[in-house]
């Protein structure tokens, strides 16, 4: 998810990512509007259509920039460990979330448009496939490295998504609090079951 440091931005459009994620925050998707994200903005909302034509442009873009900001954070890992990055990364799909309770509404809301808006379908497209790369890659690291058994990479990290994505959604739709950490050890569950060598 996007984290919110309080530190001023002088970037227009990091400003605006920011204002939007705490507009989808405070009001979920439905009751979006320009207006509240260029509230949160502190400018108006001709400051906002000077970037975004459209609402949708805009969280298009804010969508861009989710992917970013987690592509960013699984580059700052320093360990080459195949085990360790795996567990970060399970981390940052399912430990992470738990502070952003309200930003996972929104984007589920997101995702319910996704059949009928190409802009936000080719971009939940887009994120699920980097992420399902970015497993499977470590997993294939694993395996060359010793450290994982010889499996279907592919076929993992599909089932680790799985996993992530039905325990986002009860999170959300059943209001289930603890359906994220219940996700986290059953991912390790999984892990250690078709991963690990000494399982």
């Amino acid at each position: 998810m996007a984290d919110s440091p309080e530190r001023p931005v002088s970037d227009p459009n990091e400003a605006i990512m920011r204002a939007t994620y705490q507009a989808l925050r405070k009001h979920g998707y439905a009751a979006l509007t320009i207006k509240r994200i260029a509230d949160e903005y502190g400018k108006s909302t001709a400051a906002i259509h000077y970037h975004y034509e459209t609402k949708d442009d805009l969280l298009a873009a804010f969508l861009d920039h989710l992917l970013d900001r987690f592509q960013e954070t699984i580059h700052e890992v320093e360990t080459t460990d195949p085990e360790h990055r795996l567990e970060h990364l399970l981390d940052k799909l399912l430990v992470d979330p738990e502070d952003h309770h309200d930003l996972l509404i929104a984007m589920l809301e997101m995702r319910s448009q996704a059949p009928y808006n190409d802009a936000f379908s080719e971009r939940f497209q887009q994120n699920d496939e980097y992420i399902r790369y970015m497993l499977s890659t470590v997993i294939e690291q694993g395996i060359k490295a010793g450290v994982f058994t010889d499996v279907d990479a592919d076929h993992v990290s599909r089932a680790l998504m799985t996993i992530v994505d039905g325990a986002r959604t009860r999170e959300v739709v059943l209001d289930e609090g603890d359906a994220l950490a219940t996700a986290r050890r059953t991912a390790d569950e999984y892990v250690t079951a078709v991963l690990m060598r000494d399982a």
